[in-house]
């Protein structure tokens, strides 16, 4: 399920353009009015499946005009909208609209600056219609990553947009499957979804020397910054619509607690 909700930014109207962590951490204090119990157990420990923990939630912050001057989005209009999707309807959706309701605002505390945005509205986004083949754009960055072996050293790589498909589609699938078992508490039965990226948007962009990749900073503290590279650019996926739900709902990729990987119908 996916809501929207319509906010106004009171007072100050300048943010930071590192406000993953501090947007993030907003959603689980709005989790807290509804059940402090299930936002606990979801911040801490969330759906652990092969050793690795699913939030099951992802989020996309939409200002509608803002400058970027100095690491800052100035906000030329106050007005934004946040759309947030899980499929957990009554453990997530249910406690974060009573939060909604609760607290009537989200306040974001990043690099040291303080930015209040009230929330005017919550809307329920119509579920698209499915179909075996899909096309979908970015309505927040996807990140995709493997641990390889480079020079004798085991690191995580972040895939970009060129990296090998088959290797991205492997990893995005592995993904999916998790999610799938973390949701239904069974195993992923059906076949894999096969991504492409939208070659005549990537051309586009490259003309223009614009970046299809780029690096985005998560930013817990000022003191150890998290550099990750996410992907941002339309893709079409062909294959069971019963897993491409999963990532409809769950986010695509990984990192959608963070507000990565949110993609919607085109």
């Amino acid at each position: 399920m996916r809501l929207v909700l319509k906010l106004e930014c009171k007072g100050f109207k300048k943010l930071s353009i590192n406000y993953n962590y501090s947007l993030a951490s907003a959603i689980y204090k709005l989790l807290e009015f509804g059940s402090p119990k299930f936002s606990s157990f979801l911040h801490d420990i969330g759906y652990t499946q092969n050793g690795k923990s699913y939030k099951l939630f992802s989020f996309a912050l939409h200002l509608e005009k803002a400058k970027i001057e100095q690491g800052f989005f100035n906000l030329v209009s106050p007005n934004a909208s946040i759309f947030i999707t899980s499929p957990l309807i009554d453990d997530f959706i249910k406690n974060f609209v009573i939060g909604t309701f609760h607290s009537q605002k989200i306040e974001l505390f990043a690099d040291y600056v303080k930015t209040e945005f009230k929330i005017l509205q919550a809307e329920l986004v119509p579920p698209p219609q499915f179909y075996e083949k899909m096309k979908f754009s970015l309505l927040s960055p996807l990140v995709i990553s493997s641990y390889a072996n480079h020079n004798d050293k085991v690191g995580q790589h972040f895939f970009r947009y060129d990296d090998d498909i088959n290797e991205i589609n492997r990893v995005l699938n592995a993904n999916l499957f998790h999610k799938y078992k973390s949701i239904y508490n069974k195993d992923y039965a059906g076949c894999d979804v096969s991504l492409r990226w939208d070659e005549d948007y990537i051309r586009k962009m490259e003309a223009g020397g614009k970046r299809i990749s780029r690096k985005i900073t998560i930013t817990k503290d000022l003191a150890n910054p998290v550099d990750i590279v996410a992907i941002n650019a339309p893709f079409s996926l062909e294959g069971d619509v019963e897993i491409m739900k999963v990532g409809y709902e769950c986010g695509f990729g990984e990192k959608n607690s963070m507000g990565f990987g949110l993609a919607k119908v085109v």
